[in-house]
C-alpha cells in the first residue's frame, strides 16, 4: 500500500520489499535477458528490417523506463504502517461511496497508489478530486468534489476500512 504525497511515496513494508524485489529483478536478470535478445537478433542481419532487433529495443525501453520509476519511488520512499481502523478516510484506506446518495449508483475504491499493491480494486488518487473531496471524512458523512468539467457532484460514504491487500 502507499500514499504519495508532493514528494515523498509512504510505503508499507511489504510494498517496499516488494518493489525492491521487482528493482532487482529488473536490473539484474531481466535486463541481462533483453541485452541478450538485441545481441542475438542483431546476428541475424540488416537491423533496418530485422523485426525480432526492434521487438527487442522496443522491450528494452519499457524495461529502462520501468527501472526509473522504481528508483525514482524508492529515493523519496518512506515505509510506515498501514493506516490505523479508526473510520477516517485517508490514503491506505478502502472507501465505499454512493453518487447522490443512490444505494445502487456505488463505487468501491482504495485511496492511495497503485505501486505495491496487486488487487483488481479500483484506485484513486488523494489528490484526485474525488480523493480530496472524500479525504478526511467518515462513513455516513456527505462530500462534494468538483468534476474536470467544472461541476460538482456529491457522494455519501458508505464503508471506510483499511486495505488489507
Amino acid at each position: 500500500m502507499t500514499q504519495t504525497s508532493d514528494n515523498v511515496t509512504w510505503l508499507t513494508q511489504a510494498a517496499y520489499d516488494q518493489l525492491k524485489a521487482e528493482l532487482a529483478h529488473l536490473s539484474g536478470p531481466a535486463r541481462a535477458e533483453i541485452v541478450a535478445k538485441i545481441e542475438e537478433a542483431r546476428q541475424e542481419g540488416d537491423l533496418k528490417e530485422n523485426a525480432g532487433y526492434h521487438a527487442a529495443r522496443e522491450d528494452q525501453g519499457k524495461l529502462e523506463l520501468r527501472i526509473r520509476q522504481l528508483n525514482q519511488i524508492l529515493e523519496t520512499a518512506k515505509v510506515g504502517e498501514a493506516p490505523a481502523d479508526d473510520g477516517v478516510v485517508a490514503p491506505g484506506m478502502v472507501v465505499t461511496i454512493a453518487f447522490d446518495g443512490d444505494p445502487d449508483d456505488t463505487l468501491t475504491f482504495l485511496l492511495g497508489s497503485r505501486e505495491g499493491i496487486s488487487s483488481d480494486l479500483e484506485t484513486y488518487s488523494p489528490q484526485s478530486p474525488l480523493g480530496r473531496g472524500v479525504a478526511g471524512r467518515r462513513a455516513g458523512e456527505d462530500a462534494t468534489y468538483e468534476l474536470p468539467n467544472g461541476k460538482s457532484a456529491s457522494v455519501k460514504i458508505l464503508e471506510v476500512k483499511p486495505y488489507r491487500g
